[in-house]
Formats: structure tokens, C-alpha cells, sequence
């Protein structure tokens, strides 16, 4: 039996020796996480029209992850066949798992991406953008919290401080805010229960981001990408096996291009956020794209569906800035050893 390599070697190695960027690096970086957090809400608009052009029911929701993912797996293959570097650290992953260097559930993070771009087709035709994003908001801080404070991301332990704290705390006030004026906008009282679809997938999304950066230290951020998609598609394709099951109707795909653009969306969120976490952790990446998120998604609704956003809405988007603020500004110094 193979004895594993000493985490001096391999991703278990990145949460023991934390490096310490700079802050001229950590600033410039911010607009790189406002960005991403923009991207995630126009993924969530185009993969939530996507289920609702396809048909109706939870096979439409799953079909339309199923086509996400799948457009997104198709490009990386293109960019893994394409790029020598890409292919080596493909190679080089799947050979760490086989020989036990890499263990099997940190190449499982596509599994929590599969499940947030399902709860996009799934919960978005109900609940809106802005209440799905705020439900995320909601899962990505208090995640993240967590995360960072067990070390599961590449920058090793963060402390839970005060501002992370009030941050946190801050997401969550705002998606049972939100929730609660949501019934003023006709989203149905279920709609209460619904939004924890979102909450749960963010969560996980957070561990997703911790133990991405730790595989793309290791082997790269396009083979990490390429393992997020393929995992997460082989996953989606079981649950929309399972959907078929469930009474709803499949109409046929839609002739709108622009729908089939949430895979290419998925692809710039994950490589960037593999590499970013490490500069940042899990918890600040998360408030500082949500920062995007929450903006873009309001802009997106006034857009497509006015009729769903309250004062309540608002609000709630500004509690979430406010917490991203605090938690961002309220960071812990890190003394670096020498």
C-alpha cells in the first residue's frame, strides 16, 4: 500500500503555509470579486429564463443545469485539448487522486456547484434575482465564515473577528428581510421555504471555493475547472434522470442564444475564484463579490421584472453592502514571520 505524500507536497499542504499579499494586491484584486459577484447574477437570470423557456417542473430546472454545465464542460475540454500546460495538470490531479496524495473529496467541489446552478433554474422563476441572490448572500457569508475559520481554503485559518461577525450576521438579516417583503411583491409564501435551496447551495459554495484553491495550487486553475465542470455535469445528469420521475412537461430548447451562455459564466466564476481565494480566503471573496451581486441583481429585476422589487428589496441590499463593508474594513492584522 501506497503511503499518501506529506502535505508538505500536495494541495493539503496550502492551509499550513498561508502567504501574505500585499495590500496594494488584495485592493487591486477587489474589482476582479465586484466583477464576479455581476457575472453570478446574470447566471442566475439566464439559467432561471433557461428552465422557464424549457418547460415546467423540477426536469426543467435539472435541464437546464444539465445544459449549463454541459455547454461549460465542451469549452474546457476545447481549452484543456488546446493548452499543454492544462493537459499536465489534468494528468497530474487525477494520478494525485489514483496514488492517494490527492484525497478523492477535494476534487468534489463541482458537486456544490451543480447544486447552486440547479437551485438558479429551480427557485429564480419564483423568488426573482434579488431574492435569490440575497438568499445566497445569506449562505456565502455565514459559509465562508466558517471556512476561513477552519482552514479549509488555501491561506490557512482566518479568525472569526467581529467584523466578520457583524458581517455575517448583517447577509442574514437581510435575506429574512427580504423574504418577508417579498410577500408584498406576489411571490408566494412558499417562496419562504424555497429560498433555502439557494442558502444551502451557497454554503457548500463556499467550501467549494476553499478546497478549489487548494487544487488549483496543486494543479492548476483550468485543470481545477475542468474537474468542477465534469464532476458537477455527471452529477446533474443523474439528478435530471431522477426529475423525470416528477410530474412536469418539457417543451423543446428555446432559440434565444444568450440562454446558453450560464456555462461560460460558470467557467470565469470558478477559474477566477480558485485563484483569487488564496489571496483573500473564502469569507472576503464571498462579501466582496456579493457586492456585484446584490447591485446587478436589483439592476437586472428593475430590467425584467419591476413588479417584484419592494423598498424591502432595497433595503436588504443595503444591510448586505453594509455588512460587506464591515467585514471587509474590520480585518485582523496578520503578522508575518520572518
Amino acid at each position: 500500500m501506497r503511503t499518501p505524500v506529506e502535505p508538505t507536497s500536495g494541495p493539503e499542504a496550502t492551509a499550513a503555509a498561508p502567504h501574505a499579499y500585499s495590500r496594494a494586491v488584495r485592493t487591486a484584486t477587489i474589482p476582479a470579486l465586484v466583477g464576479m459577484g455581476a457575472l453570478m447574477s446574470i447566471q442566475s437570470k439566464i439559467n432561471g429564463q433557461l428552465a422557464h423557456e424549457l418547460g415546467t417542473g423540477l426536469r426543467a430546472g435539472a435541464l437546464a443545469a444539465v445544459i449549463s454545465f454541459g455547454s461549460g464542460l465542451l469549452v474546457l475540454t476545447v481549452v484543456v485539448l488546446a493548452r499543454a500546460s492544462a493537459r499536465r495538470g489534468v494528468v497530474r490531479l487525477y494520478r494525485g487522486v489514483a496514488g492517494g496524495e490527492v484525497p478523492v473529496w477535494l476534487i468534489l467541489g463541482g458537486l456544490a456547484g451543480a447544486m447552486f446552478v440547479a437551485s438558479q433554474g429551480l427557485t429564480v422563476p419564483v423568488l426573482g434575482v434579488a431574492l435569490f441572490v440575497v438568499a445566497s448572500v445569506a449562505g456565502q457569508s455565514t459559509g465562508g465564515l466558517f471556512v476561513d475559520h477552519a482552514g479549509v481554503g488555501p491561506g490557512g485559518p482566518r479568525p472569526v473577528t467581529r467584523g466578520r461577525i457583524i458581517g455575517a450576521a448583517l447577509a442574514v438579516v437581510a435575506v429574512a428581510l427580504s423574504a418577508y417583503g417579498s410577500q408584498t411583491a406576489a411571490v408566494p409564501l412558499a417562496a419562504l421555504a424555497l429560498a433555502l435551496l439557494p442558502l444551502i447551495a451557497s454554503m457548500g459554495n463556499s467550501v467549494q471555493q476553499a478546497i478549489n484553491g487548494r487544487v488549483a495550487v496543486y494543479a492548476g486553475p483550468w485543470p481545477t475547472t475542468f474537474n468542477n465542470f465534469a464532476v458537477g455535469f455527471l452529477a446533474l445528469v443523474i439528478f435530471f434522470g431522477v426529475s423525470l420521475l416528477v410530474p412536469g412537461q418539457l417543451i423543446g430548447l428555446p432559440g434565444q442564444w444568450w440562454l446558453y451562455l450560464g456555462g461560460v459564466i460558470g467557467i470565469c466564476y470558478i477559474w477566477s475564484a480558485s485563484i483569487l481565494v488564496r489571496i483573500h480566503g473564502v469569507l472576503i471573496l464571498g462579501l466582496c463579490a456579493i457586492c456585484g451581486q446584490v447591485v446587478s441583481a436589483i439592476v437586472i429585476d428593475l430590467i425584467f421584472a419591476p413588479d417584484e422589487l419592494t423598498t424591502y428589496s432595497y433595503v436588504a441590499a443595503a444591510i448586505t453592502l453594509l455588512g460587506v463593508v464591515i467585514a471587509t474594513l474590520l480585518r485582523p492584522r496578520r503578522t508575518v514571520s520572518g
